[in-house]
């Protein structure tokens, strides 16, 4: 076993008000960004219905901000240093909330995509520079708790905004989602001229390199709007999704080969080497698609099979938000004191659990049927994010960790878009096969399907229809229960393979390594310890 120490002084005499007066600064500002994206989702039947805008044309308000914020978030550490740490997170800050109330005042489709698209690039950033920041101000050992207490917000937003965003668009109007952001961009932007510092250990860039910044944004902008548009476009049946992912294909390859021979490149490829953030970095994709996968999944389901409305299918959500906020504090605070690794693996098999529940499912299930592996997922996802965070940053160089995060958040969220796309592209595609199997079974020969038809047919007959008709709207009833039966059984497959996934996650946890963090005698420093 090979171990390896390193003894990192602190980066400044920050006192302990300010370092949490940075993380409450960071989680308001992050909270808002999560926010924004998951409540965008519900407001989208009242924006078409607003702006007189078909579901294809609305659909671009959710995919001009996802592709740009793919665009931004590679970016992050180069704009950072070219600008500074603090004069560029209240650029943004500034940028997203000013978009955010011209979102609101949109009077048509198209200054609203214009708007969303200047509040995607306010928002990417957001995340990275936010777990940056943190991770450079607070000493190694307290940095578990602190990446626990502003993951509430990267965590929670995805899990309360489904049940605000359908209370907010069903109670005021859709204009609201964009409105809610103003006092909580205000707050964050005066929180953080007063308390957000500039970083000792980013270098100014000497030169742009535009070729590399080209390539970035046609790859990840064309890589985003793939993943987006795909399932609505019927992927490659569509000039549209083929053309994207040869451009896409294309511009990432130049884009990495530009970055490993340009002498300073706008990202660096360099942090794949370091072991524990190339493994935490895919596990954080896995967990990205598992999560916004089984969100999807939790949402259709109560919708469209179960009949809730947007606010009752917010509250099957909401379980896990509670789970998430249980175990982001015990992660916290156990982070530095146990092997990360152990909770990594209490986090895999909760997840496995809680989607392996939702695998048996049937049309009869109530409300805590569906909320209790909600909150137990929830309970996982904490015990994943705080120690893949930990152990993929610990070894980071911290003129590097910038550029570190944003690539961490990036595959997240690419993984994401990528996991909500297959969810969307299987559920039609096992609809299809379960129908044609159970259709196979179905015909008026077999004895239980003609007992039952028989009975329904009694029962419209007892409603006032004639023989003729009760007949043609029992067979029109075993046809639509038999759809039903092939959406459940849809459901059920992909919960499972969900399940599965993060069952096999486990065994990439042995090839992380250990990391210990202890204070030592000398002022201001720490000892890490790596293992493995």
């Amino acid at each position: 076993m090979a171990v390896r120490m390193v003894e990192e002084g602190a980066d400044t005499e920050l006192s302990a008000f300010r370092r949490w007066s940075i993380t409450f600064c960071v989680m308001l500002i992050t909270i808002m960004q999560v926010l924004d994206t998951s409540v965008t989702n519900v407001a989208l039947p009242h924006m078409q219905g607003a702006l007189s805008a078909s579901v294809e044309e609305v659909t671009w308000v959710l995919t001009s901000y996802l592709a740009s914020n793919a665009i931004i978030i590679p970016a992050t550490a180069w704009l950072t240093g070219l600008l500074g740490r603090r004069r560029f997170f209240l650029v943004v800050t500034v940028l997203f909330t000013a978009s955010s109330l011209l979102s609101g005042l949109a009077p048509n489709l198209t200054l609203l995509l214009f708007a969303r698209v200047f509040q995607g690039f306010g928002a990417g950033p957001i995340v990275p520079l936010s777990q940056a920041l943190l991770w450079e101000i607070f000493p190694p050992y307290q940095r578990g708790m602190a990446m626990a207490v502003w993951g509430i917000g990267v965590m929670f937003g995805p899990i309360v905004g489904p049940t605000l965003g359908g209370w907010v668009v069903d109670n005021w109007s859709w204009r609201w989602i964009f409105y809610i952001n103003l006092p909580i961009g205000a707050l964050a932007f005066v929180l953080g001229g007063l308390f957000v510092v500039d970083s000792p250990h980013q270098q100014r860039p000497r030169r742009i390199d535009w070729t590399g910044l080209v390539l970035m944004v046609f790859g990840f902008g064309a890589a985003q709007l793939v993943l987006d548009r795909g399932e609505r476009d019927d992927w490659f049946a569509s000039n549209l999704i083929w053309t994207l992912t040869v451009v896409a294909v294309v511009a990432l390859i130049a884009f990495m080969i530009r970055e490993l021979i340009a002498e300073e490149p706008v990202v660096d490829l360099g942090v794949f080497l370091d072991r524990n953030f190339a493994i935490g970095t895919g596990i954080m994709a896995a967990v990205g698609l598992g999560l916004f996968s089984s969100m999807l999944l939790f949402a259709l389901y109560a919708q469209k099979i179960m009949g809730y409305d947007a606010w009752s299918a917010g509250l099957v959500l909401a379980p896990a938000g509670v789970g998430n906020l249980l175990s982001l504090i015990v992660a916290g605070r156990l982070v530095a004191r146990i092997d990360q690794r152990v909770l990594l693996a209490f986090g895999c098999i909760f997840n496995a659990i809680g989607t392996y529940i939702m695998s048996d499912l049937s049309l009869g299930v109530d409300y805590w049927t569906m909320a209790i592996p909600r909150f137990v997922q929830g309970l996982g996802i904490g015990f994943i994010f705080v120690p893949v965070t930990v152990m993929a940053l610990a070894t980071m160089p911290k003129e590097k960790v910038t550029n570190a995060t944003a690539f961490f958040n990036l595959v997240r969220n690419l993984g994401g878009s990528f996991g909500v796309a297959l969810a969307a592209t299987l559920l039609a595609r096992r609809s299809q096969y379960h129908q044609t199997t159970l259709v196979g079974h179905v015909n008026v020969w077999d004895a239980e399907t003609a007992a039952r038809l028989r009975e329904l047919t009694r029962y419209f007959a007892a409603h006032g229809a004639d023989a003729h008709t009760a007949g043609r709207q029992a067979l029109a009833q075993v046809y639509r229960s038999t759809l039903e039966q092939a959406q459940v059984l849809a459901y059920a497959d992909e919960f499972w393979l969900l399940s599965v996934m993060f069952a096999v996650l486990l065994l990439a946890i042995p090839f992380l390594r250990h990391v210990r963090t202890e204070p030592i005698v000398k002022e201001g420093a720490t000892k890490i310890v790596i293992e493995g």
